[in-house]
């Protein structure tokens, strides 16, 4: 708790030793440090938002391939059970 306020009041004292003009231009310096981060942060967002599209677009790519291989299989299930039972149709009359 001492040493906090020891270093608050160092603080203060710091900047009352400063001169007007280098706090100024301390300040300039921070807002164009922060106006630089800003714009690196914005591109950042801007390529993880491209990333992400592109990920959307890639899985919804293979799911639509499983999708048309699943039918495909599914269809070919479906023609076998079909043959089977006209075949066995078949069998039956001969008898």
């Amino acid at each position: 708790m001492k040493r906090d306020v020891l270093v608050t009041s160092l603080v203060k004292q710091k900047a009352a030793q400063k001169p007007d003009v280098d706090r100024s231009v301390d300040a300039l310096r921070r807002v164009e440090h922060l106006e630089s981060q800003m714009a690196k942060l914005s591109e950042l967002v801007r390529e993880h938002a491209e990333d992400v599209d592109r990920l959307v677009r890639i899985v919804a790519e293979d799911r639509d391939v499983i999708r048309r291989q699943l039918l495909r299989k599914h269809h070919e299930r479906v023609r076998v059970r079909k043959h089977l039972r006209d075949s066995n149709a078949k069998v039956g009359l001969d008898f």
